[in-house]
């Protein structure tokens, strides 16, 4: 899991042309006629935490140890990567096994797993709110300019949803340069893959922040809280419960960025306008997301 820089400054970025990553289709248009476009390919992957089976979830299998790892943390299985020996992926039978210093149990934890709002196979459980008891996100300033120039570079840069549509997309960045671009057909794997990254890389969170192309649900904003990630920011809406808890554990909270507008949910306090947005250019229709047109 050797991580290295892009040219454009990411130290990872989308591969569109991965071949693994999409397939030609061919189809009909409105016309009827004949044409050939790119699919995203979706896949089982399971996750074993040593030997227990812990979930299945479809994904696009990139990054199979990252999605993992991160998957892990942040159902508060793993504490900390010290904790973990070994990590055996088997692309034929598309498997993940962690293994970790001391024997687990989630039998009990397992039981208790619920469906979440989002889409693939997205999953949480009935004590997923434990882990926030007594949490509170260091209080870190965000500037305007930084979200600004975030979102410009972040959807002009080379994707699969660019190539081919129906993926996600989450990034994490440092102030104004974005760092891990994951994509994936859930966007809570999108997020785990790039927590199974600061989980192996030992980064910190507290000045960082999440940037998504998914909707800010309650689970998007626990999974960002359980990072240690203090400012979380999407092209899409919130719910009612995503807002509450994000101001319950002091999480800078901006959604429905499209442009030069946005709205700021929870930590406006924190937020610094030092941008104007009359002078930030409106996004080209090419990279325009459908959740953003809102």
């Amino acid at each position: 899991m050797v991580t290295k820089p892009d040219p454009d400054g990411y130290l990872i970025a989308p591969n569109p042309q991965a071949p693994r990553l999409t397939r030609k289709v061919v189809g009909a248009d409105q016309n009827g006629e004949p044409q050939e476009i790119s699919v995203v390919e979706e896949r089982p992957l399971t996750i074993f935490l040593n030997s227990q089976e812990i979930v299945t979830a479809m994904t696009i299998g990139d990054y199979p140890e990252y999605l993992a790892l991160g998957f892990l943390a942040n159902q508060g299985m793993l504490k900390d990567a010290g904790q973990v020996t070994g990590i055996d992926y088997d692309q034929e039978i598309e498997t993940v096994v962690v293994r970790t210093t001391v024997p687990t149990d989630y039998e009990e934890k397992l039981k208790k797993k619920t469906r979440t709002s989002g889409c693939a196979v997205g999953t949480v459980f009935g004590d997923m709110m434990e882990g926030l008891e007594g949490l509170r996100l260091p209080e870190t300033e965000v500037r305007t300019s930084w979200l600004y120039a975030l979102a410009k570079s972040i959807n002009t840069t080379p994707s699969l949803y660019l190539e081919a549509g129906a993926i996600h997309g989450t990034v994490l960045c440092a102030r104004d340069r974005p760092l891990v671009y994951m994509e994936d057909v859930g966007r809570h794997n999108a997020v785990d893959k790039v927590a199974g990254w600061m989980l192996s890389e030992n980064v910190r969170p507290d000045d960082k922040i999440l940037y998504t192309t998914g909707r800010l649900t309650s689970e998007m904003v626990i999974k960002t809280a359980t990072m240690g990630i203090p400012v979380l920011a999407s092209r899409s809406g919130f719910t009612a419960w995503g807002i509450e808890i994000a101001r319950q554990v002091g999480l800078t909270l901006i959604g429905r960025m499209r442009g030069q507008r946005f709205y700021c949910l929870s930590g406006e306090e924190r937020l610094l306008r030092d941008a104007n947005p009359a002078l930030i250019a409106d996004e080209a229709k090419r990279h325009r997301r459908k959740s953003a047109r809102s």
